[in-house]
């Protein structure tokens, strides 16, 4: 009896030391994180005050006074209680917005007006304003910066995965956005909304199509610091992190329009797109029906095409993909549009504000659904035609 229990003892021993040695690690063990400081806190003492939690620095995120750290548990606490940190924030991965993918074999086939295209009534527009040089910043897994039907057109751009590389898109899905912004009107493969709107790569997502929302606010930096007119989001989380809402309200402020992706669920718009400053769209069908996958809600500000949307790929090629992904660069087209010729300063300063912008494209947007404004086609589908001349 007494060799059973001083056994006993020793299990019981090991397993508190076990679990004490468990919470140690966890409490050591480091995450990624978003940081963000009082206002009043100069660089060196944020530099002092990491360092002494043991904090390893990412990258700076200026357009929210923050950085994003791999830090503990243990340094998380010790940060929250110097007072001199506002927030802590998840690094939540964001995905591109993209539902079926059928690549094309066909190299640089011979250029066609798809129907996504025609349904806007962009290619009517053309007499009127092609974009340039209205600058649009893809925010995504980046552009094929030798795609021959868009180079001409792609003037800059960054890599917030890794500034050191070029903002080739090693995925598909940025450059496929990009080519229903702004292909170029040539003899091959497709044509943008704006086939000479000025196209920025701001390469966020990686080749998965997935990337942290920390490489997502230093893009919208790169695009506020660049002078971007608008920027197209064809991303998401289904997460609401306010350090995204931050970043988002301040790059709405120096007068970004910003255009997102409403997400693929069926379900609830995700975030970009369900912030108020943000324009969110939904995707339809060729018979202007939505697509059932497309998210919903009173978040939801206009419609565009979204199904089987022919557009340029990686590796200088093109492909049918289709999602909310798809849908919301129509409507960045169509805002640098407007922008360009002005048909989005209501009220005659001479400037067209982000909320001036969205206004314009819900007043002339073609009603669907409901009427009025809904929750599966906002306001309705996008014109081009009808921003550009109603």
């Amino acid at each position: 009896m007494k060799k059973y229990k001083i056994f006993a003892g020793i299990i019981l021993l090991s397993a508190l030391i076990f679990s004490l040695s468990t919470l140690v690690k966890a409490q050591n063990f480091k995450e990624r994180k978003i940081v963000v400081f009082e206002i009043s806190v100069d660089e060196k003492v944020k530099e002092a005050l990491l360092s002494s939690v043991g904090a390893e620095k990412i990258k700076d995120l200026k357009l929210i006074n923050g950085r994003a750290v791999w830090v503990s548990k243990k340094g998380e606490v010790e940060l929250l209680k110097s007072g001199k940190v506002l927030r802590i924030d998840p690094d939540v991965e964001v995905f591109a917005l993209e539902n079926v993918k059928i690549k094309e074999a066909k190299p640089q086939p011979p250029q066609t007006l798809t129907w996504n295209i025609d349904q806007v009534d962009a290619e009517i527009s053309w007499g009127i304003s092609t974009g340039d040089p209205v600058k649009v910043g893809v925010i995504d897994t980046g552009i094929d910066l030798k795609h021959p039907d868009l180079q001409a057109n792609i003037k800059g751009g960054y890599n917030a995965i890794n500034p050191l590389k070029s903002p080739n898109d090693d995925n598909g899905h940025g450059t496929h956005v990009a080519g229903i912004i702004a292909a170029l009107n040539n003899s091959i493969g497709v044509v943008g909304v704006g086939p000479n709107i000025n196209l920025y790569a701001i390469k966020v997502l990686n080749a998965s199509g997935s990337g942290y929302l920390s490489d997502v606010i230093e893009g919208l930096d790169w695009a506020v610091t660049n002078g971007m007119q608008v920027v197209n989001m064809s991303l998401g989380t289904s997460q609401d992190v306010q350090s995204f809402h931050d970043a988002i309200v301040n790059a709405y402020n120096t007068g970004i329009t910003i255009v997102a992706a409403a997400g693929n669920s069926g379900g609830a718009v995700v975030f970009p797109a369900a912030y108020p400053e943000v324009i969110a769209v939904s995707a339809t069908d060729q018979n202007n029906q939505i697509a059932s996958w497309s998210s919903r809600g009173s978040e939801v500000d206009l419609a565009a095409p979204g199904v089987n949307i022919y557009s340029t790929y990686k590796g200088q090629s093109y492909a049918t993909l289709s999602g909310t992904s798809m849908a919301a660069p129509h409507v960045s087209g169509a805002a640098a549009l407007i922008i360009d010729t002005k048909k989005c300063d209501l009220n005659l300063d001479g400037i067209c504000t982000p909320a001036e912008v969205r206004q314009r494209l819900e007043q002339t947007a073609i009603d669907l659904g409901d009427p009025g404004k809904d929750n599966l086609y906002g306001s309705g589908l996008v014109n081009v035609y009808n921003a550009l001349t109603k």
